[in-house]
């Protein structure tokens, strides 16, 4: 199914000043939260709730509560950048990581690092903030697979055309959320216009 891309305005100035080569370090982390708070909205919007009982200071009401646990999968090392914004907003969350890293010649990435916790019964956000070729990002859906994930979906900040075709490909019914959709891969597989490595711009290296 074709992603959805964030078009709430404020969400549309974070990812723009993320792109501007000038932005510091502490404020490309403050912008990837504000991104990332959008896009763990928009996936969850359709959790599963339940209704409870409960006193206000004033009498018994009930309302609705969330029934449906939540696990987020950063693919490092970028990826570790978002995780945060999304506990933060959801109150029953299992973390996991997957490390995959880039081979510069074939653009192919290689898992180092694999640690989920169980994932049955969870709704699943993969987070990785750049959608390039696609590979790191099928690596890491191939393993919440593997670990019995059953509803997935993908949460980045920026993707390209080739990464977003190669996951509907490969999963057709996952979920894309994405910030902004870019307009390709340069010969070097780096998305254009893009925002540069995401990761030391937001950890400064």
């Amino acid at each position: 199914m074709p992603p959805e891309i964030l078009d709430h305005p404020v969400a549309v100035h974070s990812i723009n000043q993320l792109r501007r080569r000038e932005t510091p370090p502490e404020q490309f982390r403050r912008h990837c939260d504000k991104v990332t708070t959008f896009l763990a909205i928009a996936a969850t919007r359709d959790l599963c709730t339940r209704k409870d009982p409960f006193a206000t200071p004033l009498e018994e009401t009930d309302g609705d509560f969330l029934d449906t646990p939540v696990a987020v999968v950063a693919i490092l090392r970028a990826g570790a950048g978002m995780v945060d914004s999304v506990t933060r907003l959801l109150p029953d969350v299992a973390v996991g990581y997957v490390g995959l890293e880039r081979d510069e010649e074939t653009a192919e990435a290689h898992r180092y690092y694999h640690k989920l916790p169980p994932l049955a019964g969870r709704r699943v956000l993969v987070v990785d903030p750049m959608l390039a070729t696609g590979g790191s990002a099928e690596q890491a859906l191939r393993a919440v697979q593997a670990a019995g994930a059953e509803k997935t979906d993908f949460l980045c900040i920026v993707a390209a055309p080739e990464g977003i075709r190669r996951l509907e490909k490969g999963f057709p019914s996952l979920r894309i959320f994405a910030g902004a959709v870019d307009r390709g891969l340069d010969p070097k597989r780096y998305i254009r216009p893009g925002l540069g490595d995401f990761g030391d711009r937001l950890y400064g290296t």
